[in-house]
């Protein structure tokens, strides 16, 4: 790379990220006759172990644009019931098919699948532009405005001037930080090690989760291979790694026994990801010309799998209230504060929540190795049907739905 500046580029709205939250609301705003361009640093979706459940509010989005039938036929697999095995028995935390959707059931998809479908569907829209192997690295200001933003490309720097930057590139943004955004650290007591097995065709699909002596292991069915999450304590990893391979293999198979035929694919450390938990989220989104979305402004733990849906719904939020002022030479800054007053309650109520699962559950679980036993939590929902229901309709429509308002302009190419 180098530093040398060899293009400038306009649009109306810039967006950094390629991620859920990005492409989202560049479809939804290509969609509505908005100049929009994308910037993804890398030259492909294709990353794994990225939050790749889609919840019915994301389903139901999807029907809103009529994109639901084509949508469901990119390779997945649907969960209507969230079941887990503690201390030897069953219990169902929730039971989508009690909730008021068009779709009662959760669907497992590669991101790299959800990512490539929206961009399919947005590059119909020629005021849609996605820029591949592009990485933002600063912020460009003028008279304390953001008006747009410094990227690395492979033929040099690229300046890419917008009325409107949006901030969608995770929980490590780069801009958020340039921005002078002050972050509030929540804190998570736990990483969580992400790793493939194959899957046997008798192998049971019943169950999501497995809790017990120490050990949680979320085994996500893929198919012809399961999606492995062991979860140890926070910044633990290390110290973990000195029992050696064998004996993450061994609590694994103790925790779900069929994984013993082809356990012996980890075959050392560089089979598994790390990822490094975080909770924590903005005190503000937003200042002239910018605003952050997404895990841009607030992680997410991947407690019940809400961060890609709770980015989704920041996109439509952002989107609704953006098109009318970005087209009509409306108050910004007005829609700007507008988004965030929306969609911060619910990404407050859903870490309150995320948080008062961390602590009174996983926490005990994975530092009480003796334990054989069924959490109290675990034990009062499995016990009282209504607040099944309840987490249902938390984790699958979310606290606050969005819809979408936003036109379809039917510039679509041929």
């Amino acid at each position: 790379m180098t530093s040398k500046v060899t293009k400038t580029i306009q649009h109306q709205c810039c967006i950094v990220g390629g991620g859920p939250a990005g492409m989202m609301s560049g479809y939804l705003l290509a969609r509505a006759g908005i100049d929009v361009v994308v910037l993804e640093k890398h030259k492909d979706f294709l990353r794994d172990f990225r939050g790749d459940t889609i919840h019915p509010s994301t389903l139901e989005l999807m029907k809103e644009l009529g994109l639901l039938d084509e949508f469901l036929q990119r390779p997945h697999q649907q969960l209507k019931q969230l079941k887990l095995k503690s201390a030897g028995e069953s219990i169902t935390l929730a039971d989508f098919t009690k909730i008021k959707a068009f779709c009662q059931y959760i669907v497992f998809m590669p991101q790299w699948e959800f990512l490539d479908f929206i961009a399919g569907q947005a590059s119909k829209y020629p005021s849609f532009h996605l820029l591949m192997e592009c990485e933002a690295v600063d912020l460009i200001e003028e008279d304390g405005k953001v008006s747009g933003v410094k990227a690395k490309t492979s033929a040099g720097l690229l300046i890419i001037l917008a009325n409107l930057t949006i901030g969608a590139d995770g929980r490590s943004s780069v801009l958020r930080n340039r921005a002078g955004f002050n972050v509030q650290n929540i804190g998570a007591p736990m990483d969580v090690l992400w790793m493939r097995v194959s899957k046997d065709p008798e192998d049971s699909t019943e169950y999501l989760g497995h809790f017990g002596q120490g050990s949680i292991l979320v085994t996500i069915d893929r198919g012809d291979y399961w999606q492995c999450a062991f979860v140890i304590p926070k910044g633990q990893f290390e110290k973990f790694k000195e029992h050696g391979i064998d004996y993450l293999r061994q609590r694994m198979v103790s925790k779900m026994p069929s994984l013993k035929n082809n356990i012996n694919e980890i075959q050392d450390w560089d089979d598994c990801f790390l990822l490094t938990v975080a909770v924590d989220r903005l005190k503000k989104w937003w200042r002239p010309g910018f605003i952050c979305i997404g895990d841009a402004a607030h992680a997410m733990s991947p407690i019940g799998g809400v961060g890609i849906n709770l980015a989704i719904q920041d996109a439509v939020a952002a989107a609704n209230e953006l098109v009318p002022a970005l087209e009509g030479g409306g108050d910004v800054e007005a829609a700007l504060e507008k988004i965030q007053k929306r969609r911060e309650f619910p990404t407050k109520m859903t870490q309150n929540f995320q948080v008062f699962v961390q602590n009174r559950i996983i926490s005990n679980v994975i530092n009480e190795s003796d334990t054989e036993s069924i959490p109290f939590p675990l034990r009062v929902i499995q016990t009282i049907p209504l607040l099944r229901r309840l987490l249902a309709h938390v984790i699958g429509l979310g606290v606050r739905q969005e819809h979408i308002q936003t036109p379809d302009m039917k510039y679509a190419k041929p």
